[in-house]
């Protein structure tokens, strides 16, 4: 599920989306599942948790959720590869003042400035 227009995105988030979305970002983006935990600032049990409950993520962790989702996906297209983009996530990248975009996921805005970046990447905007 992606969405792309940022109304709709937020509409979608304040009514929450299914816990399991999570999981799918974990498979997504390659990353074990504790590491995206820490990025929500909630333990992996209690997604688990969550998921057999058929719980829904808060509105703010449905927007990441959302989010993250989107720029995996644009990383990806941009960098040929999830491995690839993966690899640009976990490095000081230079259009971020030398910050891990991966660190920057822990909020939405932080969410928006890696996006931002991977778009000036496609455009060819390296500064």
């Amino acid at each position: 599920m992606i969405v792309q227009d940022r109304t709709a995105l937020v509409f979608v988030a304040l009514k929450g989306v299914p816990a399991i979305r999570f999981f799918e970002i974990a498979d997504l983006t390659g990353y074990r599942r504790e590491q995206l935990a820490e990025v929500f600032d909630t333990s992996l049990k209690t997604f688990q948790r969550y998921e057999r409950e058929k719980k829904k993520l808060n509105p703010q962790d449905s927007e990441k959720v959302l989010k993250i989702m989107a720029l995996f996906q644009a990383g990806e297209s941009v960098f040929g590869s999830a491995e690839s983009f993966r690899r640009w996530m976990d490095k000081p990248a230079y259009g971020l003042g030398n910050q891990i975009p991966f660190v920057l996921l822990h909020t939405s805005g932080g969410i928006d400035l890696v996006m931002d970046e991977v778009t000036r990447i496609e455009y060819g905007d390296l500064a």
